[in-house]
């Protein structure tokens, strides 16, 4: 939505398809760094405006709870994607995007042009496709990308809550197999959403006797949980995750967001990446329609060099990262660490996020 709304307010003609109507709620960490905010203010929205939570504190722990506190360096905000996503479909919307509720069921490329095809035996013809389906999709299987060819042994689960949490903070807490996020988002909502592998969640027989039986053996959750209520009817939850390298450029379609490449949510800044992705599409797209790039595989070579260049650290640091704090006794030395050496945690966190957006 981001890159329609950019695209659309320069007068490019864009159809955005969309298999769920908005507004809606997805398993997402809804917290993203304060890096986009100048991006997303050029286009017209301030998330301050629809009670965006400012976070400026990081408290992150062990799987045994031994934790540490730190400022963020650049800071972030708290907001929902049902508030995101809707506010964002309404001005796409009024730019003159034009928003199609259908699942894409076919696309290819022919002729130096996309033939696309959805459930609804819609037919449609574009000259380029941007791929925003996240993280795993029909069409991913149906391109046979690498990634969708191994085994996915992570899935997550989020909901929001009800209860005492500070509005400034994100926390950061390991469990034995992932990790679980914590931070506000507007109506003073808190939203808990944690990742796991397979093996650890298949022992227990329910999302509640995990969270009881796993999650809370971390004291800080534990406290968490005693304090809150849960506010929907039950946690939303999503499986086969991969964090697998992924090419950018694929099939001719412009990868953005997760489709791109998913970093490990430990390092909290996936829907940052999306929208600065968003932001490197949408300025090639109009430097190609303005004849500022004379060929789609100009186009193609320029966006996949600036995608490396920009996400490649990003990844790999998410990656290690997330290695760390699940070695156990190495991660409680970790953490001493960074409780003598806070400056090495700032370090880190910078290498997982990016300075503000140009504009």
């Amino acid at each position: 939505m981001t890159s329609a709304l950019h695209l659309s307010l320069r007068g490019i003609k864009v159809l955005l398809i969309e298999k769920n109507e908005y507004p809606k709620h997805k398993v997402c960490g809804e917290y993203i760094s304060n890096e986009v905010l100048p991006y997303l203010n050029s286009l017209g929205f301030n998330p301050m405006e629809f009670g965006a939570k400012q976070i400026k504190r990081l408290t992150l722990s062990t799987v045994h709870g031994r934790k540490v506190d730190a400022e963020l360096p650049l800071g972030g905000f708290g907001l929902s994607r049902y508030c995101l996503d809707w506010e964002l479909a309404k001005r796409c919307q009024l730019a003159g995007t034009e928003i199609l509720y259908d699942t894409v069921s076919e696309i290819h490329f022919v002729e130096n042009q996309f033939k696309i095809e959805t459930q609804a035996n819609k037919q449609i013809a574009a000259e380029y496709v941007i791929g925003c389906f996240g993280k795993r999709s029909n069409l991913d299987v149906k391109m046979k990308r690498n990634f969708i060819q191994h085994p996915s042994s992570y899935l997550a689960v989020k909901a929001h809550y009800k209860g005492d949490f500070p509005d400034d903070l994100v926390g950061l807490h390991n469990f034995k197999g992932g990790y679980c996020g914590l931070s506000k988002v507007e109506n003073n909502r808190l939203n808990v959403c944690y990742i796991t592998n397979y093996k650890s969640f298949k022992r227990l027989k329910s999302i509640d006797d995990f969270q009881k039986n796993v999650l809370q053996k971390n004291e800080h959750l534990r406290s968490v949980f005693s304090r809150s209520e849960m506010l929907f009817d039950k946690p939303l939850s999503i499986s086969q995750i991969s964090f697998d390298n992924k090419n950018p450029i694929e099939n001719h379609i412009i990868m953005c967001g997760d489709s791109a490449g998913m970093i490990h949510p430990l390092a909290g800044n996936g829907m940052s990446m999306a929208i600065r992705s968003a932001q490197m599409a949408s300025l090639l797209l109009l430097e190609y329609f303005n004849d500022r790039i004379l060929s789609r595989n100009d186009l193609e070579t320029k966006y996949a060099r600036r995608w490396k260049k920009e996400f490649s650290v990003r990844l790999t640091a998410g990656r290690w990262i997330s290695k760390c704090f699940q070695l156990g006794w190495f991660s409680e030395l970790l953490m001493l660490f960074f409780q003598k050496k806070p400056s090495l945690l700032r370090l880190i966190i910078r290498k997982t996020h990016g300075k503000p957006m140009k504009i």
